[in-house]
């Protein structure tokens, strides 16, 4: 016991006394001699503490080598906001994270997940949900949480590969035995041919498929006048123009309609690991679908898990995690795993691949095909 300690407790001691001694005449009294004991309470409990602060390093109380972040806060957690089709990969690629973490960091993560619709999934962030970091099918999603203030400009430039994080190509969904020999996107112009697709105007993933027929007419040689008649003829051979992809791929599998059906790679390769019979091509001349990632800046400063979330989003560069990718059918964005031959052998090389930075980005894109009174709006006018 200190010096310090030793002197206080005999005050106490001698408090208790007069106590003893003398009766409380008043509330007033009472109070007085109560704040006089909590001022000696705490007095003790300061004096002890600092014994205890100057103790050896061999204490269960601190750990040298303990994160910043660790340290402040016992467990973390992220809330990640992704489209669908990615459930399963981050469903495996999680568990890794949080093992490394804990192992590096000493400090538990847990994950709150939410998967849904790319558009539905940016409007939810927009309107509240307090996503931490979101995975979505284009970037004019990610883009428009930007532009509701929630993202800081420059977001692609805070990972690897511009923001991307995973990526597919689109695919050709044909019948089984291709009755109307369809091969090529050009096909689907052709008198007698059906196509299922969502609306462009309502679904991200519709927007892939106008701008693969787009491109494949231009990558053909096509002038932007022909390109416009060639998707005014294939959209003119859309029976109905669904909601989402989901309501596209429901009517050609489940009800029987059309003779096509636009699809992601991804999502045709998932099918088949879950026993379903496609029937599919990969056309030579495609389009590169990049899924950006982004930390919601906003959120994660008002949660305090930066840190810890900025450190999730560059693991999933990482080989482990693009392996999870490449396994639910994902193109890898990191070349060692790309060139693994297990991989590349699954993922045939597309000879003319164009992209979205070939139309200027999506803001432009935007603005050019799917605004109120552009292409799309002209072709759906003359079709009808």
């Amino acid at each position: 016991m200190s010096f310090w300690q030793a002197v206080l407790r005999q005050a106490g001691q001698s408090f208790l006394q007069i106590t003893d001694k003398f009766k409380l005449k008043s509330l007033k009294s009472f109070l007085s001699l109560f704040l006089v004991g909590i001022s000696l309470s705490v007095a003790i409990a300061a004096c002890s503490g600092g014994n205890t602060n100057s103790s050896s390093g061999n204490s269960t109380g601190s750990d040298a080598t303990a994160s910043p972040v660790a340290a402040n806060k016992q467990d973390a957690e992220i809330t990640l906001v992704s489209f669908a089709v990615t459930k399963a990969a981050h469903e495996a690629i999680i568990p890794k994270f949080v093992e490394k973490w804990k192992k590096e960091h000493n400090q538990n993560v847990t994950f709150n997940q939410s998967y849904g619709g790319s558009g539905s999934q940016t409007r939810a962030v927009i309107d509240g949900l307090e996503a931490d970091v979101v995975h979505l099918a284009l970037g004019l999603d990610v883009g428009r949480i930007e532009k509701a203030g929630l993202i800081q400009p420059g977001w692609e430039k805070e990972v690897p590969n511009n923001g991307i994080v995973s990526k597919s190509v689109a695919a050709l969904v044909t019948r089984e035995g291709n009755p109307k020999g369809i091969k090529t996107w050009a096909d689907l112009a052709k008198n007698g041919v059906k196509l299922i697709t969502a609306d462009p105007k309502t679904s991200g993933i519709a927007r892939w498929n106008f701008l693969t027929l787009w491109n494949s007419a231009i990558k053909s040689g096509a002038g932007e006048d022909k390109a416009i008649e060639f998707v005014r003829t294939v959209y003119s051979n859309v029976p109905v123009l669904t909601k989402d992809a989901r309501e596209a791929t429901d009517a050609f599998f489940k009800q029987g309609q059309g003779d096509a059906l636009i699809n992601y790679e991804n999502e045709i390769i998932l099918a088949q690991q879950k026993g379903e019979k496609v029937n599919y091509i990969i056309p030579d001349i495609n389009i590169s679908i990049d899924n950006p990632i982004a930390v919601v800046d906003k959120n994660v400063d008002k949660h305090g898990n930066r840190e810890v979330t900025e450190a999730f989003v560059k693991f999933l560069y990482e080989p482990e995690a693009q392996e999870e990718f490449a396994k639910v059918g994902f193109r890898s964005v990191n070349e060692t795993v790309a060139q693994n031959k297990a991989i590349s052998d699954k993922y045939p090389k597309v000879k003319n691949l164009g992209t979205v930075q070939d139309y200027s980005g999506w803001d432009s894109i935007q603005t050019k095909f799917f605004a109120d009174g552009a292409i799309f709006d002209q072709i759906q006018g003359k079709a009808k």
